[in-house]
């Protein structure tokens, strides 16, 4: 007999921790497909809320919705916001269901993910309205230049846009962790090397083109124009 409750008694030691874990593991199912409902009603919310305030044409106008196009992606930003939404929900969901089961280590993996999607929607913005702005500074770079006769406004223009547009970016790759420091420095290093370029260019042979440039931007009718109503004042 005792033989007997020696061979049983791990059976019902195994049998009270599966019964003990399948209400945990009851509650994890519970709290996913909880979860996962929440996260539809979520990205649908979203995706309307946004869509309502003409999200959809700011980033149209920025230019992303045709960036992602060029990439084979059918979705928008707008669309491609409440899926980031959509995932934020699911971690949480999932966190929690694996927490309750006692997996630690993979709760605390995708914490870390989860803090992760809000640096991405940040830095979505980020890009968004920094790239609205670069076109809004280009146009304008554009029609002023028009305006005052210089050449090459649609040159100036672009350098404008690309100019700020670069330095956005950054500012986005900062914002999410990536690159960091070695990101910047490299900017840096790239910009000083075409700087140094530059001058190397024009205090070795490029005078003549400057002054061709400056004669084409503006000409000397016009500086004369000007000077002369200088002198008259």
């Amino acid at each position: 007999m005792e033989s007997l409750d020696m061979l049983i008694e791990p059976v019902r030691a195994l049998l009270a921790q599966v019964g003990a874990f399948l209400p945990r593991l009851a509650l994890a199912a519970v709290v996913l497909i909880g979860g996962w409902i929440a996260a539809k009603v979520a990205k649908f919310a979203v995706v309307k809320a946004l869509r309502a305030v003409n999200f959809n044409v700011l980033t149209e106008r920025a230019g992303m919705d045709g960036f992602l196009e060029q990439g084979g992606i059918r979705s928008d930003t707008t669309d491609l916001f409440g899926l980031l939404v959509y995932w934020l929900v699911i971690l949480a969901a999932l966190i929690i269901g694996f927490n309750s089961v006692g997996l630690t280590y993979i709760t605390e993996l995708l914490g870390r993910v989860a803090l992760f999607v809000p640096k991405v929607i940040v830095a979505l913005l980020i890009l968004i309205f920094g790239a609205y702005f670069a076109r809004f500074v280009a146009g304008a770079v554009a029609a002023y230049c028009r305006n005052i006769g210089v050449r090459d406004a649609d040159l100036l223009a672009r350098l404008a846009q690309y100019a700020i547009v670069t330095f956005v970016v950054l500012i986005a790759l900062d914002q999410v962790d990536v690159g960091g420091t070695i990101v910047r420095q490299s900017f840096l290093i790239i910009l000083a090397g075409v700087v140094f370029a530059l001058a190397l260019a024009f205090g070795l042979g490029g005078q003549r083109w400057a002054a061709d440039m400056l004669e084409r931007w503006w000409p000397r009718e016009r500086q004369g124009g000007e000077a002369g109503r200088d002198r008259r004042a």
